[in-house]
């Protein structure tokens, strides 16, 4: 591969819905490119981007590749991501590495939930964007929908490029719209010119407008000489793109056949033509040990900086920190200091991947993407600099996970391999979480949803060849009294020596403290139990309230009042008052009307206006309270509401289903409230066993 300065690079992420035809597209454009001499097809497990097993399997993408593709002198870098929401920390990676983007749109299915998510990804980032319409083969695909659709949703901003050219039944060729002159594919991938056909002048026309509006729409001259009937020269269109597809003022449609590779020429063409280089864009860090901004901006001729936006463990291929450039030239051998981890590494060599297969350069320059082999402490998110200037970069926010399963091994003994793989897994995915909940005796992991969950349990079996079973998590429930008891309980045991005795008189009544299992006070009088048994007792609560004489769950919310009891001054000892402490608990327990206490989370719902009653149906089915709603930009709705924790397994799938994929959602813990009757019966009969065991 080549060294490229940064002027001539081209950072370009794919976004779109799942099966728009991102990674076939990736495909056409490393064929036409000259990477390779035929396409590989997602059927046959053989494309460049998708090379994970699990991908070959699924037929569809899991995590962000990089492809550089040369093209007239120009390196663009292909980010190819994920278009199924459970895989979202991946495009969150990617495009915080973008200089722009490419929202690849099906034509037969037309704009879809992840074609506006796609949207939304670009407006966070701030990425100039095309979008470009797949499947153009295909009989029933519509171009011109897709574009009425799309500028429906985002307005005058949508530019089309081109028209689509069909000869029975077949995709041939384009009008181009700027140029209002049409092109026929020849079978070698070269054009030809025709004539624009009479049933495409009437959307040409239509097209043109629709172009020039857009250009129009960038000043406020051009505004004045559009509304005179001025015409603009091709020049002056140009030049306007050339300033506002960069600036994302103007976003252009484009179109093609990946299957057939056709449209991806004048794709090239337009990204290297129109979307800015890094150079072009802004980027700031901060200097650490001077707390000053640290303004990179992909200069060359400054000290050297790059930041690790992903990473790569691989059992196969070892691992990967892929890095973006952000300011100076990174040369093989460079010795760079990671502020994050206070440590210096020497980076060895510098490869770019295509895919999974790393090529070695001899350098990469400011706004280059590439990657370092085998650097143990560096994580991602990290920022690797020189120790005279070091630097920190602001990290990407990765969404949070909330989907929760509980896991274990399949095979005894594997527990600790588990562990140490999934360490590796959370390298690569932080949106990947394995929480050791030691209260419910479980191991739970937190994911984006059902499917990426799913997905670790395979890549388990298949990369590291241990196998875990996803259930149900258990929910941690408390147990409190709500009315006074008062109950006497004695230990009294003689078995020959010395005997044991302990008495206590005790009452047991709710503290109105939650956060806390118990208070404890004695008020005994006359030393009928002396004072150095008063820690004995205590002990003897501490060690009751951890498993509730009702299921076994941890106890809160009780005052322990030790009033009175008695001693014997030979067999009394610390062990026999503990005892008749924790026997005048249970009693005292059970006697006070004891009740289970469920988690109640806080819970925010985003999802499209329509949806809004739909979901706040689903919620009261879950025994959720709807506390209020909100409009927020986008035509959404946030509701806020208290849903039972246990109520929250499995509600991403349903809200998908319920919102076709748009809706989103997050929750907290907020307080213990009393379980219904239901619930509590089931829990107590199903913990039965619990309770036995802590007899």
């Amino acid at each position: 591969m080549n060294v490229y300065t940064t002027d001539k690079i081209r950072n370009v992420v794919l976004l779109g819905h799942g099966g728009a035809g991102k990674t076939t597209l990736v495909e056409a454009m490393a064929y036409l490119s000259g990477i390779t001499t035929r396409m590989g097809k997602i059927s046959d497990g053989n494309t460049i981007s998708d090379y994970d097993k699990e991908e070959t399997k699924r037929s569809f993408s899991i995590n962000t590749s990089v492809v550089p593709i040369q093209w007239e002198g120009t390196k663009i870098n292909i980010l190819d991501t994920p278009g199924y929401f459970d895989f979202i920390g991946e495009v969150e990676e990617a495009a915080s590495v973008a200089d722009a983007a490419i929202i690849v749109v099906s034509g037969k299915n037309g704009v879809e939930i992840g074609t506006k998510k796609a949207w939304e990804t670009c407006e966070k980032y701030k990425l100039p964007r095309m979008v470009f319409v797949t499947d153009m083969d295909i009989d029933n695909a519509s171009y011109r929908q897709v574009v009425e659709d799309l500028q429906e949703l985002y307005g005058k901003k949508i530019a089309p490029f081109h028209l689509p050219v069909r000869e029975n039944e077949e995709f041939i060729g384009y009008v181009n719209v700027l140029q209002q002159r049409a092109k026929r594919w020849k079978d070698n991938g070269e054009v030809e010119k025709m004539d624009v056909p009479d049933y495409s002048k009437e959307h040409l026309e239509t097209y043109r407008e629709e172009l020039m509006e857009a250009v129009a729409e960038t000043s406020e001259e051009l505004m004045d000489r559009y509304f005179s009937g001025e015409e603009f020269s091709e020049e002056e269109i140009r030049e306007a793109l050339h300033a506002n597809v960069a600036d994302g003022n103007i976003v252009p449609v484009l179109m093609g056949s990946n299957i057939l590779a056709r449209g991806m020429y004048t794709l090239m063409v337009d990204i290297v033509k129109y979307f800015p280089s890094p150079q072009k864009r802004e980027c700031t860090g901060t200097n650490v040990k001077t707390d000053e901004i640290y303004e990179a901006n992909y200069d060359a001729s400054k000290e050297k900086s790059a930041y690790v936006f992903k990473t790569i463990v691989d059992p196969f291929i070892g691992k990967y920190s892929l890095i973006k450039v952000n300011s100076g030239i990174l040369k093989t051998d460079d010795v760079l200091f990671n502020a994050d981890k206070d440590t210096e590494e020497k980076i060895g060599k510098l490869y770019v991947l295509r895919g999974n297969k790393p090529e070695e350069v001899s350098e990469l320059h400011a706004g280059d993407i590439g990657a370092l082999a085998k650097l143990s402490k560096v994580t991602t998110n990290d920022t690797l600099s020189t120790k005279a200037n070091p630097i920190q970069y602001i990290r990407t926010e990765i969404s949070i996970p909330y989907t929760c399963m509980r896991y274990t091994a399949k095979n005894k003994g594997d527990e600790d391999k588990i562990s140490q793989t999934l360490q590796k897994l959370m390298q690569e995915d932080l949106t990947l979480k394995n929480v050791n909940d030691s209260e419910n005796g479980q191991t739970l992991l937190y994911g984006i949803g059902d499917m990426h969950l799913e997905v670790v349990a395979s890549k388990l079996l298949e990369k590291y060849k241990v196998e875990i079973e996803l259930t149900r998590p258990k929910v941690a429930f408390r147990e409190t009294i709500r009315k006074k008891s008062d109950v006497e309980s004695k230990y009294k045991k003689q078995s020959g020596g010395h005997g044991q005795y302990g008495h206590v008189k005790m009452t047991f009544e709710p503290s109105g403290d939650l956060e806390k299992p118990y208070e404890f006070e004695q008020i005994v009088v006359g030393g009928a139990v002396p004072k150095n048994y008063f820690p004995a007792v205590e002990k003897g609560l501490a060690d009751a309230v951890l498993k509730g004489p009702m299921a076994a769950y941890p106890v809160v919310g009780v005052k322990a009042v030790l009033y009175d009891g008695s001693y014997h001054p030979v067999d009394s000892s610390e062990m026999a008052f503990k005892t008749a402490a924790i026997q005048a608990f249970k009693k005292g327990f059970m006697e006070a009307s004891p009740v289970l206490l469920e988690p109640i989370s806080s819970m925010r719902v985003v999802v499209p206006d329509k949806y809004t009653g739909d979901v706040m149906g689903d919620l009261n089915k879950r025994r959720g309270r709807v506390l209020g709603m909100n409009p927020i930009e986008g035509g959404k709705q946030e509701i806020l509401a208290d849903v039972p924790t246990m109520e929250l397994y499995g509600y991403m799938t349903d809200l998908r289903a319920t919102t076709g994929g748009s809706g989103e959602y997050s929750y907290e813990f907020s307080r213990y409230e009393q379980a219904p009757s239901d619930i509590q019966e089931k829990e107590i009969e199903a913990r039965a066993n619990k309770l036995d065991q802590a007899e």
